[in-house]
């Protein structure tokens, strides 16, 4: 099983960056994916989830109305698509595998890890 995370970079308050989470050595389709972050002296969050079918999706409060998830499941990737962002976004964000079909907020319903991609938001 892996995951891989991509898509990372710097950029201005109020701009927008598009992650990616290319999976491989699993059936994609059956397991929910989620993005976690952890800004530096803080603890990791659970940003978003999709489930396996993509019809239900979980955010974050603080970032409700400004990211998007989805994923194509022919290419099995996950996206989180990330608008407006603040310097209070910049964090390392990692996407993982859920241990089923649905959508989790606890990081330990997930098994298996991508690396991080850093996201800095400078303002």
């Amino acid at each position: 099983v892996q995951l891989q995370a991509s898509g990372g970079g710097l950029v201005q308050t109020g701009g927008s960056l598009r992650l990616s989470c290319a999976a491989s050595g699993f059936d994609f389709e059956d397991y929910a994916i989620g993005w976690f972050r952890q800004a530096p002296g803080k603890e990791r969050e659970a940003v978003s989830c999709t489930n396996s079918v993509g019809d239900s999706t979980y955010f974050l409060n603080s970032v409700k109305g400004r990211f998007t998830s989805a994923r194509d499941n022919a290419k099995s990737t996950a996206y989180l698509q990330m608008n407006s962002l603040k310097p209070e976004d910049t964090a390392a964000y990692r996407c993982a595998r859920a241990v089923d079909s649905s959508c989790h907020i606890l990081s330990p319903l997930y098994d298996s890890w991508g690396q991080g991609t850093l996201v800095t938001v400078s303002s």
